[in-house]
């Protein structure tokens, strides 16, 4: 057995769970120092576009149609071969990188009045978000360029630097939050130069690790045009499929743009810590399986493509739900410990908590569809994620028109927006992985059920011990930060101890996951 892809995901998980820790300070500074409210509400507005789009242009299409041309050319090819496609690719993809920033800034009220609608009624709002955006816009360009440098390195085997690449934007965030916003007429405005410094920074930190493995590009239109052809073929549908839950999320911003003013950083915020699993875990084993998967589908090993599929799953399944679970019962601690500072109020960790339990319950299908579609994309298949990402898309907004309008008569109207997420996410990873099974190419290994009966009954005993040992959120309120945090401590550590415990006793063995070649 080869333990290459379980140490690529553990390098990942780790890499990526030290950017999540200051992705949470971030958000615990901009929180307590900014609050839930106008400045906030408006600076997610201008960072969810940009970011939205680095999404679909870098670890999204890009990344998802890049890597796997890459894998080919380094298998089949000469160091030569990859050198002319790196730097084709660069000059192309910097090319449209460019004139999208261009437009992105001169247009940024029209995407304010397209991505927040519910801005225009207030102008204040509407002002401030384009101001914002024009500042934010650019980060597109800097990280997407970044996403295309880590895809080389993921495709060499170096994934600890894109993986901890992240920790400079949130350092950024953290050092302009504290020091550059009480200098600026507008505070929140720092919160955007932050964003802006943080992509050159980003890009300037992998240069040198490009260098190292002698893959730096060097831009060029006149090279390698037949693989940069199949990469943008590849690309396109892929810029739709593989963005479908951030699609899910900016329709969320549309329609949060109306409600009640804090809707928006209430799901921000619960968004955020799911954020941390899923990151730490679910987008860690996707972007070490998608090589891993690549090769395969290179070398037409279709028995050892499937056992990484098989595996990936077995290790969402048992990761996944008890952090879903962990989420939604340990909601208004996590929320009280992390942000009830300042301006964050009791009243805004009781609306997070029911939007970050509504995104919970959707955290195992998240995770599912990267690596699922990590199944396609790997075997250069973009056209049926696209067609079932469609589906997702219509069935969310669906979802949202029916919850939003019986939340909003309990007057949780953003917590429908949170659920109807979940629930499209689940009806695209069921699909994508029906559709895998029927074209043959992931077979269900044996013991399976077994599996999963050993990981309900964890599950179960965890769930009795949070419940009838968990203090009532009102005693937290009362606590200082030393407490809250000790206390949380204790919970989260108790509660995975008790499921692997649990899982122990029941005689699952980390044996019984089977790591692939």
């Amino acid at each position: 057995m080869s333990f290459k892809l379980l140490k690529s995901t553990f390098v990942i998980g780790f890499m990526t769970s030290i950017s999540r820790v200051f992705g949470l300070i971030r958000d615990v500074v901009i929180g307590s120092l900014f609050g839930p409210g106008l400045g906030v509400d408006v600076f997610i507005v201008s960072f969810r576009i940009p970011n939205f789009l680095r999404r679909l242009f870098a670890e999204g299409g890009f990344s998802q149609a890049f890597v796997p041309v890459l894998s080919e050319y380094k298998e089949k090819r000469g160091d030569e071969d990859v050198q002319k496609l790196i730097d084709q690719t660069s000059a192309t993809l910097g090319l449209i990188l460019f004139v999208i920033t261009i437009i992105g800034v001169l247009a940024s009220p029209i995407l304010i009045m397209i991505f927040a609608p519910g801005f225009l009624n207030d102008p204040d709002k509407s002002t401030l978000a384009s101001d914002l955006l024009r500042i934010t816009f650019p980060y597109i360009f800097f990280i997407s360029l970044t996403a295309f440098a880590g895809s080389i390195l993921n495709t060499y085997r170096n994934f600890a630097i894109p993986a901890f690449t992240p920790v400079l934007l949130n350092l950024s965030l953290i050092i302009c939050a504290v020091w550059l916003a009480p200098l600026l007429e507008t505070p929140v405005k720092a919160l955007a130069w932050a964003v802006f410094f943080a992509g050159i920074v980003q890009l300037i930190f992998q240069t040198p690790f490009l260098l190292r493995i002698k893959k730096f590009p060097r831009p060029s239109l006149n090279s390698d045009r037949d693989g940069v052809s199949r990469i943008l073929k590849l690309m396109m549908p892929i810029l739709f499929a593989v963005s479908i839950v951030q699609i899910n999320l900016l329709i969320d911003t549309l329609i949060a743009s109306f409600l009640t003013t804090g809707s928006i950083s209430w799901l921000y915020f619960s968004d955020r810590l799911v954020e941390f699993p899923l990151g730490v875990f679910g987008i860690a084993l996707a972007t070490a399986v998608l090589p891993h998967l690549s090769e395969k589908h290179a070398q037409r090993s279709s028995e050892k493509f499937s056992n990484t599929l098989d595996w990936s799953i077995r290790c969402i399944f048992l990761i996944s739900l008890p952090a879903a679970i962990g989420l939604a019962m340990l909601a208004p601690p996590l929320l009280i410990t992390l942000f009830q500072y300042k301006e964050f109020s009791e009243y805004d960790v009781l609306m997070t908590s029911y939007s970050l339990i509504a995104y919970a319950i959707g955290l195992p299908a998240f995770v599912l569809i990267k690596v699922l579609s990590a199944g396609f994309f790997s075997r250069q298949d973009t056209k049926t994620p696209v067609k079932i990402g469609i589906i997702a898309v219509i069935s969310n907004i669906i979802f949202n028109i029916i919850l939003v309008f019986l939340f909003n008569r309990i007057d949780l109207a953003h917590v429908g927006l949170a659920l109807a997420t979940s629930l499209s996410a689940y009806l695209q990873a069921l699909m994508l992985f029906l559709k895998l099974k029927e074209v043959k190419v992931y077979k269900t290994e044996s013991r399976w059920i077994g599996f999963i009966i050993k990981i309900i009954f964890s599950l179960l005993a965890m769930i009795i011990l949070i419940l009838y040992g968990l203090d009532d959120k009102s005693v937290w309120f009362g606590w200082d930060v030393y407490q809250r945090i000790s206390n949380l401590l204790i919970w989260v550590t108790a509660s995975i101890v008790c499921y692997f415990c649990f899982l122990w006793l029941t005689g699952f063995r980390l044996s019984n996951i089977k790591i692939p070649d």
